[in-house]
């Protein structure tokens, strides 16, 4: 059930990606498309890092301490701060097309619960 979900968000975060981006190339100007292409791929990087982090720190028998989970959680946060603020700050991307493009895991999230709360809707009704 775990695997098919964390596939189906995967799925949903590649494609709604893709289409923003799409969409922002060809509706809006470069500088506000590129923040969208930045976040989106800052933002997914990091999903799939803290996914990999999680699966092998939690995985017998080589389950992790702790603090070296959180400290890499740290670091991953710290290195994305940085890249979002030379990003914003030197004028590189626009921060709205940014926001956009780091929107895209949460909006995939987002779509997975809302299909397993309409599965087990029409599951209860069947």
């Amino acid at each position: 059930m775990e695997k098919k979900l964390l596939r189906f968000v995967i799925f949903t975060n590649w494609i709604l990606f893709s289409a923003v981006t799409l969409c922002g190339f060809i509706l809006t100007s470069g500088r506000f498309a590129w923040g969208i292409l930045a976040g989106g791929l800052l933002v997914t990087v990091n999903f799939h890092l803290l996914y990999r982090s999680l699966k092998r720190a939690l995985t017998p028998p080589h389950l992790a301490d702790t603090r070296v989970v959180l400290g890499k959680y740290y670091i991953r946060f710290l290195a994305t701060a940085v890249i979002i603020y030379v990003l914003i700050a030197d004028h590189y991307v626009h921060p709205l097309g940014l926001i956009i493009g780091l929107s895209v895991v949460v909006s995939s999230i987002f779509i997975a619960t809302l299909n397993e709360i309409r599965k087990l809707i029409f599951k209860e009704a069947a």
